[in-house]
């Protein structure tokens, strides 16, 4: 930047020719062009800017004809919101700002920046104040990655309060349908561990998950061979709380198949489908055939609640059980995330 400002015509300016220039100012300069830490100064009655080498990459493609030109013209997107520390430091008051979030054009669109940064007066060699220097580092990523962190934070313990409430109601409810102890302890782990199965899906990819990736992940212990069971749908990805109730779902289905239905004889089959429709529509179905005839229960334990009204409340939808005689047919009708 030195040989910029020494070949740059200062006499079309308000600082005048760099030879009228008073020495505090040629002494400013010259230390401001020997520092690696980003700066820039305003001179005279038009605030006409100077800058090193360090503040260049701070102006993006205003670099181009920044040089020289007024304060409030080449910085008018900020302006306004940097004005209050102009007239401070022009009063003769140092300023200093934290991270200061500036809504910036420098490189043909908005971009939202934070910057710190002070601004202090500069006098000239009759001690009165003519301009402001400001030393200043550009703190943007550090902001953004510390935001980034903040809504991790929240979300992991979000899903710590999900986890909880649905651990907490597979226990109670099985708990209280259970014929012993003894099945219920079984119950637990065979759910509690599906429940555990679900989370692992996230360990890569804290945010969705492929729809046919979490009913495989469901379903593999409960089959004896993978033509028992065919999955048909688009490629969807479904959020991860979706998943996890998705999940459950299936492995609920799959455990009763094994006890009663479809997967309980060596000819029985399972065929799972899902589509969407619309803007966020989300529909799924489990159809079972091959197996022994349907009975409807007797009673409706916790396995149906947790398919028909837990996992659909996942889904901001409706699950419904038919017990067509020639196979189970569970259909779930809902929302995307």
């Amino acid at each position: 930047m030195a040989r910029a400002i020494h070949a740059f015509d200062w006499s079309a300016t308000s600082m005048g020719p760099a030879e009228t220039w008073p020495l505090s100012l040629r002494s400013v300069v010259q230390m401001m062009l020997h520092q690696r830490q980003a700066i820039c100064l305003f001179w005279g009655d038009d605030l006409n800017m100077l800058y090193n080498d360090a503040y260049a990459p701070l102006l993006g493609a205003k670099e181009r004809d920044a040089l020289g030109k007024p304060f409030r013209d080449i910085w008018s997107d900020v302006w306004n919101d940097v004005k209050p520390f102009v007239d401070m430091a022009l009063g003769g008051e140092g300023t200093y700002a934290e991270n200061m979030r500036l809504m910036m054009f420098r490189n043909g669109f908005e971009e939202e920046t934070y910057f710190t940064f002070s601004y202090s007066p500069l006098f000239d060699d009759d001690g009165r104040v003519r301009g402001l220097i400001n030393v200043t580092v550009e703190t943007t990523q550090a902001v953004l990655a510390q935001r980034t962190q903040q809504v991790m934070r929240r979300e992991l313990m979000h899903r710590v309060k999900n986890s909880l409430a649905v651990t907490s109601s597979v226990i109670s409810a099985t708990l209280r349908q259970a014929p012993s102890l003894e099945v219920a302890r079984e119950t637990i782990t065979r759910r509690l561990a599906a429940l555990a199965d679900a989370q692992n899906l996230f360990n890569d990819n804290a945010d969705s998950a492929e729809v046919d990736v979490v009913l495989r992940a469901a379903l593999r212990a409960h089959l004896d061979h993978s033509s028992r069971v065919s999955l048909s749908g688009p490629g969807v990805k479904i959020s991860s709380q979706q998943a996890i109730g998705l999940s459950l779902a299936a492995y609920e289905l799959a455990t009763n198949a094994m006890k009663y239905g479809a997967l309980s004889v060596d000819g029985g089959r399972i065929d799972v489908s899902w589509n969407t429709h619309g803007r966020r529509g989300f529909s799924f179905t489990w159809q079972e055939s091959g197996g022994p005839p349907v009975e409807p229960p007797t009673r409706s334990g916790f396995g149906s609640r947790l398919t028909n009204r837990i996992v659909a409340a996942y889904f901001s939808g409706e699950g419904r059980t038919h017990y067509d005689r020639d196979g189970l047919r569970f259909e779930l009708n809902g929302q995307l995330a």
